[in-house]
């Protein structure tokens, strides 16, 4: 029995319910959207073929058309069902590690900024860990961050001196 409407044949797969089928589509349709909300640096990191990436681009197009889109993604799904998906997930997962590793390193800064302001001996610490620093800018930033704090401003010091420290953090 062939499903005319939609041109699968999930009775004739080896043994799989129609119910697995579906799971198994609404797998590639969410690994297609996963594709379609990648920045296109991300996308081009991706092996695809030339058909995949001309129906990604035509789902960045449709971005503001939610059923134009959604029945695109469907397509997209349609499409991996005769790929070979190993490579595509493979570089979504190093992407996905590459931006988890990314967020690590954002709040290991986070956290020795507000370490650098409210502990004096850490002040002492950085400067030693990393000598390149500029002190007299670090310390200056510190002091109108704690000032910023207590008057309750915008804390515009504060993010200063995440700029001045992270370039220091994340070459480690």
């Amino acid at each position: 029995m062939t499903d005319f409407i939609n041109g699968d044949t999930w009775d004739e797969e080896e043994g799989k319910s129609k119910s697995q089928v579906k799971r198994e589509m609404h797998a590639l349709q969410t690994l297609g959207e996963e594709l379609v909300s990648l920045s296109a640096a991300s996308r081009a990191r991706v092996p695809l073929d030339d058909e995949l990436k001309d129906a990604l681009q035509l789902a960045d197009q449709l971005g503001n058309k939610r059923e134009a889109l959604r029945r695109h993604i469907q397509f997209i799904g349609r499409l991996m069902r005769t790929r070979d998906l190993e490579p595509i997930e493979t570089a979504l997962a190093l992407l996905r590690n590459t931006n988890q590793a990314a967020t690590r390193q954002f709040h290991k800064v986070e956290t020795l900024r507000d370490k650098l302001i409210s502990d004096n001996d850490a002040v002492t610490e950085f400067i030693a860990s990393y000598p390149d620093v500029d002190v007299q800018q670090l310390r200056q930033l510190i002091r109108n961050a704690k000032k910023e704090q207590e008057k309750q401003q915008p804390p515009k010091a504060y993010r200063e001196l995440f700029q001045l420290i992270k370039p220091l953090i994340i070459t480690d």
